[in-house]
C-alpha cells in the first residue's frame, strides 16, 4: 500500500455550534467511510512561515495557502483521489492536493 498526503488548501471554519457540530459528523463519517486507509485524521493549521533557500521568512502561505492535511493509504494514486473526493473540507470550499510520500528513513 502506498501512503498519501491530503493537503488542504483554503475553505473556512464553521462560525456557529450547529454548523461545527454538522462538520464534524460529516468528518466522523467521511473517517469511517475510508474503512481505515485514514492513517492519521490530521488536523487543521493555523500560521504559517516559509523559509527561502537564502534563510529570509515569510508569514502567511503565499498565495494558496495550507489550511490542512491528513493522510491514508491506498493501492494507487487513483484510489487515494478516489477517498479524498468525499472529504467534507470540500464542502467548506477548500481545494486538496494529493501527494504521493516516500518512505526513505
Amino acid at each position: 500500500m502506498a501512503k498519501f498526503l491530503l493537503v488542504y488548501h483554503g475553505g473556512g471554519m464553521p462560525e456557529s455550534q450547529e454548523e461545527q457540530a454538522k462538520v464534524m459528523a460529516a468528518w466522523g463519517g467521511w473517517f469511517q467511510s475510508t474503512g481505515g486507509a485514514l492513517k492519521d485524521p490530521g488536523n487543521p493549521i493555523s500560521q504559517t512561515s516559509t523559509i527561502a533557500p537564502d534563510g529570509s521568512v515569510s508569514h502567511g502561505g503565499g498565495a494558496n495557502p495550507v489550511s490542512g492535511y491528513s493522510l491514508l493509504e491506498a493501492e494507487s494514486m487513483d484510489a487515494a483521489v478516489a477517498l479524498a473526493k468525499g472529504c467534507p473540507v470540500l464542502q467548506g470550499g477548500a481545494s486538496i492536493e494529493v501527494a504521493e510520500t516516500y518512505d526513505v528513513m
